[in-house]
């Protein structure tokens, strides 16, 4: 492995865990700045929905919507595993996503793990993800929160 080979797995790395920043962080400015303008998002495992292309800020602005009225969320990635073919590359990492509600005495929590599939291309601007896929593997706790977190925004 090159310095260079090092110097794009270690970009990659700090550019996927932003994902997870931006979201937890409520930094939408930061999440947004991971993404190329147009990508492609496949939460099909999730959702039940096919693959869907469309215009990151408008993604960006879904995720805010769905996830900023919990109390909290941490979404924690692990064990990268990254090919970089030039200006393209796959970076596959675990994932674990917890989502924290609080109503009067009573806390609860839904949490799902699995992994991402994160596909990047360089530009100018560094690494952006161009294609984001969500492969669910275990589901804890009542999916309902999200509809009670909703109900916040309203």
């Amino acid at each position: 492995m090159t310095h260079d080979d090092l110097v794009d797995r270690a970009k990659i790395t700090d550019h996927v865990l932003r994902y997870a920043t931006g979201i937890d962080r409520h930094d939408w400015t930061l999440y947004r700045s991971i993404f190329a303008d147009q990508l492609t998002v496949d939460f099909s495992s999730w959702s039940g929905e096919p693959a869907a292309s469309m215009n990151a800020d408008d993604w960006v602005a879904g995720v805010r919507a769905t996830l900023e009225p919990f109390d909290a969320t941490q979404h924690v990635l692990t064990n990268f595993l990254m090919e970089v073919d030039g200006v393209e590359a796959s970076c596959t990492c675990y994932m674990a996503a917890h989502h924290h509600l609080v109503t009067g005495d009573l806390r609860e929590m839904h949490s799902i793990g699995g992994y991402y599939v994160h596909n990047l291309r360089r530009t100018a601007a560094g690494w952006l993800i161009h294609q984001l896929q969500l492969n669910v593997t275990w589901e804890m706790g009542d999916r309902a929160l999200f509809e009670q977190a909703a109900l916040r925004s309203l």
